[in-house]
């Protein structure tokens, strides 16, 4: 924890820049993260002390300087607000969120290497950070690793972690990798899935559940319309006439 007096001297939030201004490398790096969030927003559409991050500065003190941030592709905080004071951040400030560092981040490999195994993870461990993924798909072979990487830190150091996907308890998710149809075209993504490892579906792929429940609903209302005049033409054809049985 952060003494008083020491936060007294620290920046605000509003006099923080909100990002490094480093343009992203490929569209999947901004695609990816922000349907993390669409998904996280119907799962956890109830609770209100979460906040998801995308390419967003994360200040903190545990750096050369508490001007100079990390900015992950993408990160997972639990135990804040999901609107500071009701507002939207433009940066993550630790000290200003009650001293509570993002339990998971997430990197994206890059066509330039931007440090993920090396720089970058060393700056989460002194964070706290409890979860680091990297997502890797392209230039794994040139990195001398896997694809699809989860570590969490243990006793000060990162130790990876088998299985995917990979249940992360205090968070009450796993993450991994699927196939999933996006704009009309077949890809790899991120998702989030449950402890058997079922993947929760894109907000979109509710909608077209709930329209195909809707369409099966019809057709079996429609079957049993046919089967109702199929009965009534059946007991007519005996000279009965079905709209005026006598009562029990």
């Amino acid at each position: 924890m952060i003494s008083p007096e020491l936060k007294s001297g620290l920046p605000s939030p509003d006099e923080l820049p909100c990002s490094d201004d480093t343009p992203v490398d490929n569209e999947d790096q901004n695609l990816l993260p922000n349907l993390l969030l669409l998904v996280l927003t119907r799962i956890w559409s109830a609770r209100m002390d979460w906040y998801f991050g995308v390419d967003m500065a994360v200040y903190h003190t545990t750096g050369v300087s508490p001007k100079v941030p990390v900015v992950p592709d993408a990160f997972l905080s639990l135990g804040v607000e999901r609107r500071k004071g009701g507002r939207s951040r433009r940066s993550y400030v630790v000290w200003d969120e009650n001293d509570i560092a993002p339990i998971l981040a997430l990197e994206m490999a890059s066509y330039s290497p931007g440090g993920e195994y090396d720089e970058k993870m060393a700056i989460y461990v002194k964070l706290g950070v409890l979860y680091y993924v990297i997502y890797n798909p392209e230039f794994w072979r040139r990195d001398g690793h896997q694809p699809f990487e989860v570590y969490k830190l243990v006793d000060g150091r990162y130790q990876q972690k088998i299985g995917e996907p990979y249940w992360m308890p205090e968070v009450g998710l796993a993450i991994g990798r699927s196939q999933q149809v996006i704009g009309g075209i077949e890809q790899e993504i991120l998702s989030w899935c449950d402890q058997q490892g079922k993947v929760y579906p894109l907000p979109d792929q509710v909608v077209q559940e709930m329209q195909q429940q809707l369409a099966a609903e019809r057709q079996r209302a429609e079957a049993e319309r046919q089967r109702a005049e199929q009965l009534a033409r059946y007991v007519r054809s005996l000279g009965i006439d079905p709209d005026n049985l006598p009562e029990n």
